[in-house]
């Protein structure tokens, strides 16, 4: 038997529907594309200090894997968006793809069936239909952006969006940033550090030729203008947290050194809380209670939340709690509730001082 020279490792190559069919199929409705644009010009405008009476909160589930409770906690959150538009801009967290620091259920794009079927066809086009829903509500839509494909399908639906903390140093994530239309939030690197994070906010500012897909899903050269819509988030690592004053004032020095002066966002979650989901309304309580003080540096907050708190373990085709987590633990939706009250009711004495 002749060695192979090419696709030893292979099991199978299978063509992939394209964005565009995935898009006619689910079109992007009037009443989503003006949430979203409105969405994403309102993040603008906390981020490039025209609004200072508002913050950010991006608050939700660590991931999506059952879209019956992503809509349930969507209903309920975007009653309480509702009620606090004046001093918060709510964005639900919603992310479909999971990077995985060695292996483990990777999102409902790559696995939506929750069975190592891997079924990335209807990953893509279930991860659409729970985003135009959830637009549909009136609530806007933030997610990781990992795969450099997925945007193709879904980013018309997103307000605002993220690098992780695993891929802030991948060229490929910079450069994908670049070309996005919607604000993003670069996290610092796993291990705490910042310098990482200046680099790629450098990086993305500035255009670049890369590879991708077209519409059609053919191979493509794709051009970009930069992304002058741009943030840091402050997520801790394995240095410790690092949402104390002097943190921030040290994210927000770094960034005016090279012009990129602007506020930062806090994560209230992973390195941070110390990875313990009980320690989020702490960690957030701290950040309000220098609100005043930050002097404008802080410019919204990341809260991982589900409708029942902790989290439970997945294996494929198991049978599994409705509403609660299968990645990262979350609060409860009671628990959230009030905290998005506290911060409301914070921004509310920061702008009246």
């Amino acid at each position: 038997m002749i060695e192979k020279i090419e696709d030893r490792n292979v099991e199978g190559i299978m063509p992939l529907i394209s964005p565009r069919a995935v898009k006619a199929a689910q079109p992007l409705t009037q009443r989503a594309a003006e949430l979203v644009l409105e969405t994403r010009r309102a993040i603008r405008d906390v981020l490039h200090g025209r609004d200072r009476d508002r913050l950010v909160v991006v608050v939700g589930p660590c991931s999506i894997h059952d879209p019956d409770a992503a809509f349930e906690y969507a209903r309920r959150l975007r009653a309480v968006a509702a009620a606090t538009r004046d001093r918060l801009i709510v964005v639900m967290r919603t992310y479909f793809e999971k990077p995985r620091t060695t292996i483990g259920w990777k999102g409902l794009i790559n696995d939506p069936r929750l069975d190592g079927s891997c079924d990335i066809a209807a990953g893509l086009q279930l991860a659409r239909k729970i985003l135009l829903e959830i637009n549909e509500l009136g609530l806007p839509c933030g997610g990781e952006v990992l795969d450099p494909i997925t945007p193709q399908y879904i980013s018309d639906l997103l307000s605002w969006a993220s690098i992780g903390a695993r891929t802030i140093e991948s060229q490929t994530h910079r450069e994908m940033a670049s070309g996005l239309s919607m604000p993003i939030g670069f996290k610092n690197s796993t291990a705490g550090g910042l310098q990482v994070v200046q680099h790629a906010m450098i990086s993305a500012r500035h255009p670049h030729t890369f590879l991708g897909i077209s519409a059609d899903g053919a191979t493509a050269m794709i051009k970009t203008n930069g992304n002058p819509d741009r943030h840091v988030v402050l997520r801790g690592g394995g240095s410790g947290p690092n949402y104390s004053p002097a943190d921030v004032a040290r994210a927000v020095e770094m960034l005016r050194g090279e012009d990129l002066a602007r506020p930062v966002m806090i994560d209230c979650s992973h390195g941070n809380s110390s990875k313990d989901y009980t320690r989020q309304p702490i960690v957030c309580r701290e950040v309000l209670s220098r609100l005043e003080a930050s002097n404008g540096a802080i410019m919204g907050l990341l809260v991982e939340s589900n409708l029942s708190s902790g989290r439970q373990d997945w294996v494929a085709g198991s049978a599994l709690r409705y509403g609660v987590s299968i990645t990262d633990a979350c609060i409860g939706w009671d628990e959230t509730e009030a905290l998005l009250g506290e911060i409301a009711a914070a921004t509310c004495a920061k702008s009246a001082a």
